[in-house]
């Protein structure tokens, strides 16, 4: 079994309406399921919360960048006026913040902005420009009328044909086994 497991990416139910689908999500947590997707064609309100997803690091990780920016722009300016090529003009202190002011917010902004940006990329595992769900001919409904719950090969409890059959008992409209090729 586990060599024909190889192939395959996982089991996915087609169902009509998002509250079917809330309802498969849930019965699919409580059957000790964790490793699952659902795909939608809009967003759909409390389907996450059944999922049971955290919270993601997105705004810590943009945090994190904005202060690397803003403490990088505001440390190397004071590097170069203070450290690097001292001056006294017009006998200003050699530590004049004021005047970095405008620098530091930029690249705190610029900090922020990119590690946002490629935060977000990393944790959704972008680009990915071929997903094994693709495969199913039925799929293309995702983006229109379908909702799709998709077990993954990679969870402990899965079995092809037990979790086929307990797919099957939610009731779904379709269910379909998803090769990687």
């Amino acid at each position: 079994m586990e060599h024909h497991r190889s192939h395959i990416y996982g089991v996915m139910a087609e169902f009509d309406a998002p509250e079917q689908l809330i309802h498969a999500v849930e019965k699919t947590r409580e059957a000790g399921y964790h490793r699952m997707d659902a795909y939608t064609p809009f967003p759909v309100e409390g389907l996450a919360h059944a999922m049971g997803l955290k919270r993601n690091m997105v705004p810590f990780i943009t945090l994190l960048g904005g202060l690397a920016g803003g403490l990088g722009g505001f440390g190397f300016q004071y590097w170069a006026a203070a450290i690097s090529y001292p001056q006294n003009i017009g006998g200003r202190p050699l530590n004049s913040w004021p005047a970095f002011i405008p620098v530091t917010f930029e690249l705190t902004v610029l900090g922020a902005a990119l590690c946002a940006v490629f935060g977000m990329l990393a944790l959704n595992r972008l680009p990915q420009p071929h997903h094994p769900v693709f495969n199913v001919k039925r799929f293309v409904h995702a983006t229109s009328d379908r909702f799709y719950l998709c077990i993954e090969a990679r969870d402990p409890k899965f079995h092809v044909a037990e979790t086929a059959r307990f797919l099957q008992g939610l009731h779904p409209h379709h269910v379909t086994e998803v090769v990687y090729d």
